[in-house]
């Protein structure tokens, strides 16, 4: 039978310079290995609070310009119309995140970041890619945990696009030791983690995606484990998209913060074991293909 890993992100795979208890899973603490919440507060406080006349919401204009994007995907018609995405989408994004940011002191401490490290740069990198075009059609932002390099991590990710509003959070770019750590934890915590994604207010709002996951068991797994479809899976996470009109609500900010702070619970819990496998512990053995 064909592995699945339903419970996995849709590829937010951006390039950015951005950086237990065996009962039960147990969360990253902030007191732990990061920063404690006072600190993050004092962060907030002074680095984060820029002032801005931006709404935390786009206008018509916003998605208007991303519809002429996708047509006209050359530096010509992009540096022409500079200005618009500047006002139309680049500062109500950074507006948008501030906002998020703001109310993640209390539900997601240890993602709080300045809000031009969350958002992603509109222009693509081509060095190794086949699809030459320069920009990206689409805005978007993601908070990693503090001390978790680039995409690494678990997270939490929005985008728009005239296609539609994507919201979702998880690990899906895991280095290899974290990919191993996860899968290990899975082990002794897939009920408590299952329990977590499956919660009727999580399950009623976030849809189930097909993700990349391995034919076989990893080395050094049991084959027959219960947490086998989640242990093959590369990538863990949930994810659910709006209608891209939701972008222009005057409640778009409530509404992003609104669905990561269901999903917060399974942000912390992978954040758990990739916290330990970055900790000058002893390392993961097995489970690294």
């Amino acid at each position: 039978m064909r592995s699945r890993c339903s419970h996995t992100i849709p590829p937010f795979s951006e390039k950015n310079n951005i950086k237990t208890d065996r009962a039960k899973p147990s969360v990253v603490r902030p007191n732990d290995i990061f920063p404690s919440r006072v600190t993050l507060r004092i962060a907030m406080a002074t680095k984060l609070k820029t002032p801005s006349t931006a709404p935390a919401h786009l206008r018509p204009e916003g998605l208007k310009f991303l519809r002429g994007l996708e047509k006209h995907n050359d530096r010509v018609w992009f540096n022409e119309r500079k200005a618009i995405y500047e006002a139309e989408l680049k500062e109500p994004m950074l507006a948008i995140i501030r906002k998020i940011t703001d109310a993640m002191t209390d539900f997601a401490p240890n993602h709080v970041r300045p809000a031009e490290k969350s958002l992603f740069r509109i222009y693509r990198d081509t060095r190794f890619s086949n699809n030459k075009l320069p920009y990206k059609t689409h805005v978007a932002a993601w908070w990693s945990h503090m001390g978790m390099e680039k995409t690494s991590g678990a997270g939490y990710y929005f985008q728009v696009s005239p296609k539609g509003v994507v919201i979702a959070a998880g690990a899906y770019m895991p280095e290899k030791e974290q990919l191993a750590a996860i899968r290990n934890w899975l082990l002794e915590n897939h009920a408590a983690f299952r329990k977590i994604i499956q919660k009727p207010a999580v399950h009623k709002v976030f849809k189930e995606f097909e993700g990349e996951a391995l034919t076989r068991p990893p080395k050094g797994f049991p084959p027959e484990h219960p947490a086998m479809d989640l242990i093959k899976c590369k990538q863990w996470g949930l994810s659910t998209t709006l209608p891209a009109e939701t972008a222009l609500e005057a409640t778009f900010a409530q509404t992003l913060i609104k669905h990561f702070k269901l999903l917060a619970p399974m942000v912390d819990a992978l954040n758990t074991p990739i916290a330990a496998s970055i900790s000058p512990k002893k390392k993961v053995l097995f489970g690294l293909d």
